[in-house]
């Protein structure tokens, strides 16, 4: 592969992004970052590649001084009525997400689903659902095509999406650049 055709690949992945994103309404990007700051404790959780943009997001929200969580770990605390869980799924199926998720809500938590599908056992479980119309590793009907393998499509866009949910709840909350570099790791 040339200097062109790389180019050229990266322009049709953005152009894939741009598509999706296009789709997600700004207002539901503000409902979900006014929540997040109406929200004493926030859980995040996801499989695979879907909690490796869960963990980016639960990373950012501590940055912008959200007291947040990621399901699994070993410091995570327990689940209580009133916290809100953040679970990603592309397609809404993952069992582990839709057990946390079912568990939440048994708890009295407010959940909030990132997924493909809002008819999905994972968004028939949410309060809030971030719909995201990507490409899953399943290709089912309705899906933005795309030139990626398995969910990558999905995952970029959730990674951009909570990017801007992020951006808004620290609009919201008025923290500063500074404020957010203080709380970043000093110990690399």
């Amino acid at each position: 592969m040339n200097q062109v055709q790389s180019t050229a690949t990266a322009e049709q992945i953005m152009a894939e992004i741009n598509q999706v994103i296009t789709k997600v309404p700004q207002e539901t990007i503000q409902q979900l970052a006014t929540q997040l700051v109406n929200s004493q404790r926030i859980f995040v959780t996801g499989e695979g590649r879907s909690g490796f943009m869960a963990k980016s997001f639960a990373m950012r929200l501590m940055h912008l001084g959200a007291d947040c969580h990621v399901i699994g770990e070993t410091v995570t605390p327990a689940l209580a009525a009133g916290d809100l869980l953040v679970a990603v799924s592309g397609s809404g199926t993952t069992k582990a997400a839709v057990w946390t998720a079912d568990k939440a809500k048994e708890l009295g938590c407010h959940i909030v689903a990132v997924t493909t599908d809002d008819s999905s056992p994972l968004g028939t479980l949410a309060d809030t659902i971030l719909h995201i119309p990507a490409a899953t590793k399943y290709r089912r009907e309705g899906e933005a095509p795309s030139i990626q393998p398995l969910g990558s499509l999905f995952d970029q866009c959730t990674h951009v999406l909570l990017d801007a949910v992020c951006l808004t709840y620290g609009q919201l909350k008025q923290v500063q650049h500074d404020d957010v570099f203080a709380k970043h790791s000093n110990v690399e």
